[in-house]
């Protein structure tokens, strides 16, 4: 039997913590703003400062990229193996 594939929240994780973008929720507005800033299906982030309310950062391909928690939210990952 495969192994289970639990997806969350860019938003849930943690300092430090790195994932793959799987897919968003939201419209096309949105997906069109996250996909400027290089988060598209299948990039790696790190995620490098996230309070748990307000603002958090990532980085993406070389990129710190500032983002709101609603539109975190919105981004699905996989997290990957530490």
């Amino acid at each position: 039997m495969p192994a289970e594939t639990t997806h969350t929240s860019l938003a849930e994780m943690k300092v430090g913590e790195q994932a793959s973008i799987h897919s968003f929720n939201g419209g096309k507005g949105i997906i069109g703003r996250l996909t400027s800033l290089g988060l598209t299906p299948g990039a790696q982030v790190t995620m490098t400062q996230n309070f748990g309310h307000g603002p958090l950062i990532v980085m993406v391909r070389g990129t710190r990229v500032a983002l709101g928690r609603g539109e975190a939210q919105n981004i699905l990952v996989q997290r990957l193996p530490a």
